[in-house]
């Protein structure tokens, strides 16, 4: 629980530093960019702290490659189970303690900020993006679970792992809102799961157009 809570806590090191940042730049900018302003940047970093505390894994991929490369795996390939169906159900399970242990931190940031916050209107809306988000979670897990079976060719997955992660950071957007991007970056954006995994669902909770 204490590492839960304190990654909760220290994820709020780069919200602060991105506040300071988009402050600058629309400062010296002078006006928004492209649909967003000082206060819709800030609503949409407050977004991607609650999407990644609700989809993202916590060592889920570090704790079956060492099934794999310990053996332990075995125990499960040879009972009546799915080993694919007992690692969601952990995922699931790590994202309900997760998100309730770190509730309150999360609720305070966004009380602090609640003069950005602007809920949907439209009952459409929230149900698309609970849809987005569910279908968010299951691409992070499969790409999570995807990674961990290199394990079986490979002794030490962590240099794949945090290769894909940086390109997940980048083209997810957790630096910036992709929508900012020209068309022909996003489109390029559009033909990887990393999209969809964080952006798709805060642009959907937050009334933009995802068309081309």
């Amino acid at each position: 629980r204490w590492n839960y809570l304190l990654r909760a806590i220290f994820g709020i090191i780069p919200l602060v530093g991105t506040i300071f940042l988009w402050r600058a730049i629309f400062r010296e900018s002078g006006g928004g960019m492209r649909g967003y302003d000082y206060g819709s940047m800030i609503y949409y970093y407050l977004l991607t702290i609650l999407v990644n505390n609700l989809v993202t894994p916590t060592e889920d991929e570090w704790q079956i490659a060492a099934d794999i490369r310990e053996g332990q795996i075995n125990s499960f390939l040879t009972k009546p189970m799915s080993y694919l169906a007992y690692r969601f159900c952990i995922f699931l399970s790590g994202r309900l303690v997760y998100t309730a242990v770190t509730i309150l931190a999360i609720a305070a940031i966004f009380f602090y900020f609640r003069h950005f916050i602007i809920l949907p209107n439209d009952a459409m809306t929230w149900l698309a993006a609970i849809v987005s988000l569910l279908m968010s979670a299951l691409i992070q897990f499969f790409l999570t679970y995807s990674l961990s079976m290199m394990a079986f060719w490979i002794l030490e997955i962590s240099t794949i792992v945090f290769i894909v992660y940086s390109f997940e950071y980048f083209l997810g957007g957790q630096m910036f809102p992709l929508d900012i991007m020209p068309p022909a970056i996003q489109a390029v954006m559009k033909s990887v799961p990393f999209y969809y995994v964080l952006f798709c669902p805060i642009a959907i909770f937050h009334g933009r157009n995802l068309s081309p």
